[in-house]
């Protein structure tokens, strides 16, 4: 296979770089019609969506492919289309089209002017030509080839960004304020449950290992949803059933660290009320920590923030403030 082209200069404008051969559809077409306006038109040199067009040749719609070939001739597209279209703008640079494909995972996006007319389309093999190559293709599955793609772009687009310490700081230290906020409210929080440590030194013990725990259960849901998220769009029928599964292991989990945690406080302090305080907090708190380690990183995902850098900070200093609410409250009931 032939070298790949040189990455473009990301400091570019895009609208040079985007093609202007793919056919333009009006809304109010019938998929019949279109079809006929394609093969009239020709295809440019590589289709991934179709868009459509109002009466103003403005940008009304996208088409997926897939749909347009499989929808019955006589609906319009104004039926098919999406009509939520993410453009890039032709002020932006390539640097700024780069970012579009990381954030949104789409494999091409129109160019328009200040009133929505397309200029152009620019796809992901302006970046990486040589991974949508036929050859490549062989024996891996579409989306592993889609997540290898925004992986690599991700990390191209780290790398120009990284460039500038200033940059880092400036991405990295605002989600950092959530744990200092968390700290603080934990600390606000145990000051106020100080008369029930003070009566039962025992529960000051185990605090270390109440937040290592519901910590280290968080932080391994997380890294799973993150995982997931490269791939998938976060919708309510996935999270649903990504909540079920969490659930069922979240209780498991629970249970069992629970249980082996009051055979120690037993063993150890011979505290009966103690032990099942300490160890049915930590079970009811894991469960939240595994429902915590779900939910933040897909809403921050859903939202089109960077779960990477933004799940961590917040999803252990909202786990470790419930934890503590739970742990101490328990423990103020019961001892």
């Amino acid at each position: 296979m032939a070298d790949a082209p040189p990455l473009p200069d990301f400091n570019d404008p895009i609208a040079p770089h985007a093609r202007v051969d793919q056919p333009l559809l009006k809304a109010d077409m019938t998929v019949e019609e279109a079809l006929a306006a394609i093969r009239r038109e020709g295809l440019g040199e590589r289709i991934i969506y179709f868009y459509a067009v109002d009466e103003h040749d403005r940008l009304a719609g996208v088409l997926p492919t897939r749909r347009l070939l499989t929808a019955s001739p006589d609906v319009t597209l104004r039926e098919l289309m999406v009509t939520r279209v993410v453009a890039i703008p032709a002020t932006a640079t390539v640097l700024d089209a780069c970012e579009f494909f990381v954030l949104y995972k789409f494999f091409a996006f129109p160019v328009v002017d200040a009133d929505r007319h397309i200029i152009g389309v620019v796809d992901i093999s302006l970046f990486t030509a040589e991974m949508l190559e036929e050859e490549n293709a062989g024996a891996r599955p579409v989306a592993v080839q889609a997540d290898e793609i925004f992986e690599a772009l991700g990390f191209r687009l780290s790398h120009l960004r990284g460039a500038s310490a200033w940059r880092v700081f400036r991405h990295r230290f605002p989600w950092l304020l959530a744990t200092i906020f968390g700290g603080t409210m934990c600390a606000l929080l145990a000051g106020a449950f100080e008369a029930t440590i003070a009566s039962s030194v025992v529960i000051a013990f185990f605090l270390t290992m109440v937040l290592g725990l519901n910590e280290s259960v968080s932080m391994q849901t997380m890294t799973v949803t993150i995982q997931a998220l490269r791939s998938q769009t976060v919708t309510s029928s996935w999270f649903k059933v990504a909540f079920l599964r969490e659930l069922r292991s979240a209780v498991l989990l629970g249970l069992g660290c629970g249980a082996l945690v009051v055979m120690i406080v037993l063993l150890w302090r011979k505290e009966l009320t103690a032990a099942f305080a300490i160890g049915g907090s930590i079970g009811l708190s894991l469960v939240t920590a595994c429902l915590f380690g779900l939910g933040i990183p897909s809403l921050l995902h859903s939202l089109k923030l960077d779960p990477k850098i933004a799940a961590g900070p917040v999803t252990l200093a909202i786990t470790d403030f419930v934890a503590l609410a739970l742990y101490f409250g328990i423990a103020a009931l019961v001892l």
